[in-house]
Order: C-alpha cells, then structure tokens, then sequence
C-alpha cells in the first residue's frame, strides 16, 4: 500500500514537490510547474497556503533510502 509522504532525497523546500510526485509516479518537476503553473493562475497566496499546510501535515518519510550513485 503506498502513502504519502514528505521526500527527504527529492527535495527544494520541504519536500512535499518531490513527495507528491513519488507518490503519483510523475517526475518531480513536472509537480513543480504545475505548482507554479496554478499559482500564477489563482494568484500566489492561496497557493502558498495551501503548499505550507501540505508541507505540515504531510509527514516525512523516515524509511527513505539514499540514491544510487
């Protein structure tokens, strides 16, 4: 069963970008611009309202393995 958490390995701010995407099997910057994409249309606050809850209750993922180099 896969869960939603915050990424620790795919991160910018807090993680939840890099998360999100892990969990819907997307590219992170993909997940990104569409973060951008929907502030710039809806303006910025709400968006940034809405990433600082998700970056709250979202929690981290502590199970995380590092990259392969």
């Amino acid at each position: 069963m896969k869960k939603l958490y915050r990424s620790l390995n795919d991160k910018k701010i807090f993680g939840v970008c890099g998360g999100w995407a892990e969990y819907f099997n997307i590219d992170s910057t993909l997940m990104r611009i569409g973060w951008i994409m929907l502030s710039l249309i809806t303006g910025f606050f709400p968006v940034f309202i809405t990433y600082l809850v998700a970056a709250i209750i979202t929690p981290k993922n502590n199970n995380h393995q590092s990259p392969a180099l």
